[in-house]
């Protein structure tokens, strides 16, 4: 595929468009939770704890990755 110049000046400002905008999306401060789904979640997630402590997984199981010093 061959572009021109200004084909490619146009890709490449297009492109420097939507990375400073996710730049800047990225810099907005996070709104503040409402507390009622701050315990939500932190329910939620003791529930799913407990759940998984439940499950019995035997020892012969092997994880999925590998720690390599």
């Amino acid at each position: 595929m061959k572009l021109t110049r200004r084909e490619l000046a146009a890709v490449v400002s297009a492109t420097a468009v939507v990375s400073a905008t996710a730049v800047a999306a990225a810099q907005t401060e996070p709104r503040a939770a409402n507390p009622d789904e701050l315990q939500t979640a932190r329910n939620r997630l003791t529930a799913n704890g407990e759940l998984l402590a439940q499950q019995e997984v035997p020892m012969a199981t092997e994880p999925a990755f590998q720690f390599k010093a």
